[in-house]
């Protein structure tokens, strides 16, 4: 598995005293030094999300991790044309996209690909057109992977929020759903990818997951980093997944 380290939380700490000026000459921390970081510890990708209401990553920080990153640039949007114009812009090699709720802290459950195939294929269409591979961030659920598929997309990402908030036997039931999505997303001949609430203590059950390429976690590693630094969180995580990459 290769890991792509999610830095918004790192942007929501630069916001908390930089919202007015995330432009100015003393802004800490650096999002470029982050993910600078995150590459010397052996990430395969940075990933961020590029939220409608900004509350961390701001378009600038898109356009200065695309120039600056050695790695791949993962945008993670909701499919609204101001945030999809952005992206053909930058042409991040993997855009994911994601549900948005204003409201929410975090993202709440995946993608509905099923009930919103005739407003996700045009956005599907034009990404791949610009090179972009294309990712879903969908429940493991049949009917979300079948439509994925239909929609052409190279890419899966099974939210692992219920595996995660999981205990006792709904937490192996989550297992199985996600041991099944990955099988039948694979034998579909997509890519599977998966985050939402990975963290250092539950790494290992979801090393049971058949198929999975890529793990993208942001918040378990931040939060480590504050008290290990940042390069030693990421090689942990890579440590339990199960190696450098």
């Amino acid at each position: 598995m290769l890991l792509g380290v999610n830095i918004d939380h790192i942007a929501t700490l630069r916001q908390a005293r930089y919202a007015a000026s995330p432009e100015a000459h003393n802004v800490e921390p650096d999002l470029l030094a982050a993910a600078s970081a995150c590459e010397r510890a052996g990430a395969s990708g940075i990933t961020i999300h590029l939220r409608a209401d900004r509350r961390h990553i701001q378009d600038r920080d898109v356009f200065r991790l695309r120039a600056s990153i050695n790695t791949k640039l993962n945008l993670e949007m909701g499919n609204t044309p101001e945030i999809l114009d952005i992206a053909l812009r930058v042409l991040p090699e993997e855009v994911c996209l994601v549900p948005e709720n204003r409201q929410e802290i975090t993202t709440e459950g995946g993608l509905d690909a099923a009930g919103q195939m005739r407003a996700l294929a045009p956005t599907v269409a034009r990404l791949q057109k610009a090179g972009i591979r294309v990712s879903l961030f969908i429940e493991p659920d049949p009917r979300q992977i079948d439509a994925a598929h239909q929609l052409g997309v190279e890419i899966v990402e099974l939210h692992t929020g219920a595996f995660a908030n999981a205990l006792g036997q709904p937490r192996a039931d989550e297992i199985r759903r996600l041991h099944l999505a990955a099988v039948q997303a694979r034998g579909l001949g997509l890519q599977v990818n998966a985050g939402h609430g990975i963290s250092y203590a539950n790494i290992g059950e979801l090393r049971a997951v058949p198929h999975l390429a890529e793990l993208n976690i942001g918040h378990a590693i931040v939060a480590r980093a504050i008290f290990t630094g940042l390069e030693s969180a990421v090689a942990e995580m890579l440590a339990l997944m199960g190696g450098a990459q």
